[in-house]
């Protein structure tokens, strides 16, 4: 079951990055605590979570301030992620077990009801999941760590797309499918290629999005 502090954290960050939640707006605990009906402890530990990800920053005697995307920063982080996933996929078609690629295929497997019913909650804790296996079949800790820490940071940003849901889960479905076909065959290049693509299609979407958001902000301000 979601925690209200992962339930506050989702909501705020969706509103944030949706320019709800403007640039420079102070976020006041109470009045947070007020509108979600909870104490002022699950508030604290959601404002702990956006500032871990740079979508807000603490500031003395302010407090909670919403701070701004930075679209070229946010770009190079999801290059950065699109090539090294890939590496990782490369690397684990070559360094994975038998039992670790059955173990993969079956999880993906199992993914396909939750794309067609479509299961949100579901599907994006499998997709965490299949990626998660696959950094650890490269054997390569600290690129494992460096992704975990890309994915986690781009998480808020990775789910703004403007495809419906029942599309966005049979592609990244279908595109999954080509990765796990790549690293069961042992093909390295064609493991990379369509890791890198999948990345690269998710990429592309945020940044639309959010620069057409961005492009929206400006025009009302001015």
């Amino acid at each position: 079951m979601q925690t209200n502090a992962a339930r506050i954290y989702e909501a705020l960050a969706e509103r944030i990055i949706a320019g709800r939640l403007p640039p420079g707006r102070k976020l006041d605990e109470q009045a947070l605590a007020d509108a979600f009906g909870v104490s002022r402890t699950p508030i604290r530990e959601a404002l702990r979570e956006l500032a871990a990800r740079g979508l807000i920053e603490t500031i003395p005697r302010r407090g909670a301030i919403v701070a701004s995307i930075g679209l070229p920063r946010l770009a190079d982080m999801l290059e950065a992620e699109c090539e090294l996933e890939a590496l990782c996929a490369k690397l684990a078609s070559q360094r994975m077990s038998a039992l670790e690629k059955s173990q993969l295929a079956e999880l993906h497997a199992s993914t396909r009801p939750m794309a067609d019913k479509p299961d949100r909650a579901a599907y994006f804790t499998a997709n965490s999941a299949f990626h998660a296996m696959i950094c650890r079949g490269t054997r390569n800790e600290t690129m494992g760590e460096t992704i975990a820490t890309l994915r986690d940071r781009l998480a808020p940003f990775r789910r703004t797309q403007s495809e419906s849901i029942e599309e966005r889960l049979h592609r990244s479905w279908e595109e999954h499918d080509a990765i796990l076909t790549g690293i069961l065959a042992g093909e390295p290049e064609a493991a990379y290629a369509a890791m890198r693509a999948h990345n690269a299609r998710l990429a592309g979407g945020v940044m639309r999005v959010l620069e057409h958001r961005q492009r929206g902000t400006s025009r009302k301000a001015a």
